[in-house]
This record gives C-alpha cells, sequence and structure tokens, in this order.
C-alpha cells in the first residue's frame, strides 16, 4: 500500500462540496459567473470576511490568482516584491514575468517570511526613475515552508506598504490551514483589513478547484472583469466554483477541514522525531519538511507519495509530506508503522 503525502489535491473534493455540485447540476444556470449560486457565494464570503463592500472573483487555479491580481493592480512600469521563496518567483515558471512585470526578490527566511526592514534598501535603490518601481509585495499564508503570520507580524508589514505607496497581495493557497492553525492569532476579517487583495485557496483545501480572489479596497476594483477575460480567467460554467464555494463556508467546513489537515499533520510530525527523523523546520500547518538519509529514499519511494524539496548535503535530501482534508490517524500511523527508525 502507498500512503498518500505528496500534496494536498491528490484527492477530488470533500463530499459536502460535491454534493452541492451535483445538486445544481442539471438545473439550468447562466454561466460566465452571473448566476445565483455565485451570487450568493460572493456575499457569504464578503460576510465571514467582515467587507462587505469588497470584490470576489473565483478563478480556477492559484498560479492563475496570484498573476492576474498582481498584473491587474501593478502599473506597466512596476514590479512585484516577492521572497526568494515565494509560489510567484519560484513555481511559476514566468508566467507573472510574461505580463511584462518584474519580480524583485528578498531573501525569505527559513520559515519562507519577510519583514518590512527587508524592503527599505529596495525602496531606496529603485528610486532611480530608470529602474522598475515597486508598486506591490507578495506574500504567502501559510508560507512555502508552512509557517503563519502573526497579526503583529502582518501588522507590521501593511502599516510599511501603505506608508510606502505599496499594495500587499497575499497568496491564500493555503489559507484554511494557516487560519485554523495553533500558530494563528487572526481571524477571518482580521486578516482580511492586513492587506489590499488576497485569495481563499480552495484547490489545497476541499474544492474540485477553484480560488476565490478578494480585493478589499473598492476603488482598485475598476475593469477588473475585463482584465480577468483578457486573461483567460472567466470561466464559462462559473456556478460549479460558485456551488462550491458556498459549500465551503456553509457549518465551518472550510477551517474544519484546515484543521483537520493541520492535526495530521502535526500527528505524523510527532512521530516521525519519536523515530529520529529530523525536521528541517517546524511546520504549524499541513506540510512537513524532513531531512531524510538519501538511503533510506528507496524505503520512502516504495510505500508513500512524497516530494523532493532541496538539496541538503551530499547524504540528505530534504523531503515534504503534506496532509489534507482527507488524511485520517489510520494514514498517519499506518505510514509510521512502516518507516525505519533512525535512532
Amino acid at each position: 500500500m502507498k500512503y498518500w503525502f505528496r500534496n494536498d489535491y491528490s484527492f477530488g473534493a470533500h463530499p459536502k462540496v460535491l454534493e452541492a455540485v451535483c445538486a445544481a447540476n442539471l438545473e439550468g444556470n447562466i454561466g460566465y459567473g452571473d448566476d445565483k449560486y455565485t451570487a450568493k457565494a460572493k456575499d457569504r464570503i464578503r460576510e465571514v470576511c467582515g467587507c462587505p463592500d469588497a470584490m470576489v472573483e473565483f478563478v480556477v487555479g492559484g498560479t492563475q490568482a496570484n498573476v492576474l491580481a498582481c498584473a491587474f493592480l501593478l502599473k506597466p512600469w512596476q514590479a512585484a516584491i516577492c521572497p526568494d521563496s515565494g509560489h510567484l518567483n519560484g513555481h511559476e515558471v514566468g508566467a507573472f514575468e510574461a505580463t511584462g512585470h518584474k519580480i524583485l526578490t528578498v531573501p525569505a527566511s527559513p520559515d519562507g517570511k519577510i519583514v518590512p526592514e527587508q524592503l527599505i534598501p529596495l525602496l531606496k535603490l529603485h528610486q532611480d526613475v530608470h529602474l522598475t518601481e515597486p508598486g506591490l509585495v507578495y506574500i504567502s499564508n501559510a508560507t512555502e515552508n508552512g509557517a503563519v503570520y502573526t497579526k503583529a507580524e502582518l501588522t507590521a508589514l501593511y502599516t510599511f506598504c501603505r506608508e510606502h505607496g505599496l499594495y500587499l497581495f497575499i497568496d491564500g493557497a493555503r489559507l484554511g490551514c494557516a487560519l485554523s492553525s495553533d500558530a494563528n492569532d487572526l481571524t477571518l476579517p482580521e486578516f482580511a483589513h492586513l492587506c489590499d487583495a488576497f485569495y481563499i485557496g480552495g484547490t489545497k483545501n476541499g474544492t474540485m478547484f477553484g480560488e476565490a480572489l478578494v480585493i478589499t479596497r473598492p476603488e482598485l476594483t475598476q475593469g477588473f472583469f475585463r482584465m480577468k477575460k483578457r486573461m483567460l480567467a472567466v470561466m464559462e460554467k462559473g456556478w460549479i466554483q460558485g456551488a462550491q464555494f458556498l459549500a465551503l463556508f456553509e457549518d465551518d467546513l472550510y477551517f474544519k477541514m484546515g484543521r483537520q489537515a493541520n492535526e495530521m499533520a502535526a500527528r505524523l510530525q510527532k512521530g516521525l522525531k519519536a523515530k529520529g527523523w529530523k525536521l528541517w523546520v517546524e511546520s504549524p500547518t499541513n506540510q512537513v519538511f524532513v531531512i531524510a538519509p538519501n538511503d533510506k529514499k528507496p524505503v520512502l519511494d516504495e510505500v508513500c507519495q512524497y516530494e523532493d524539496w532541496c538539496p541538503y548535503d551530499e547524504d540528505h535530501t530534504v523531503v515534504r509530506f503534506v496532509c489534507c482534508f482527507h488524511t485520517t490517524e489510520a494514514d498517519v500511523d499506518g505510514f509510521l508503522s512502516v518507516l525505519p527508525d533512525l535512532k
């Protein structure tokens, strides 16, 4: 038996999400997001975010959300500031750069975060009018390394951005896990008011596909639908996304799934340490990063699906295990039972 810990989108969707789609399947609905499910889902998201005037638009995936939002918010001569480990920089094959914008990277800490002080030298350098002008800061919550921004950290970063004329955009691919983590001290409304735009990730937390992009400041949204259409991001059967997200925010399902994934990851992390496997970072969310001896990787290959993350040294590789809404205690304990003891 192979245990699935490769990512948090290996399984289709939570049954309640599928039920919602199936219930609407043969009703007949208006396309392009002009349907009742999309309207209700947008209203519900505005409600749970505490942003009654926010723009909410659905897109298919995280890369699409990142590229569309950042390109829309920036003027043609402006650039996005991004942690060097950020998804926009490291995992999107130049999709954002293909829009004509530049990425200005700053070194992320081991947990994937950046702080305002890191941005000051970059802003000073780019006062030169022959260089691109920084217009936006991109971060992820949870970060690529599984960490969570605290209220104090996010407040400091957003305050800095507002003082220096920068937008703050937050990649929320794993926002459900971030906000349901024990390391989190933010409510969703508090989080929503500490950035200019973000998205609520569904693909990695229980939907078949889809992200809900939220721009919290209505004055920034003029012409967005045309930009969305121009960038091939308008889905004809938009009601499918509406039905899915409406289901996510019924009975706290979105955060229940995030907590489930986090709890299983914590169980896995604890079990790995008990067996002598060393962690690369301590993650409070659903991603677990382990320094694996290369001579033990054939065992991993045999018993589970996982991902090589980065080299560690000549004899070790950092590997990543990811838990999701469908991960159970039996999955975690079964996997641990077949791993060799490194103590």
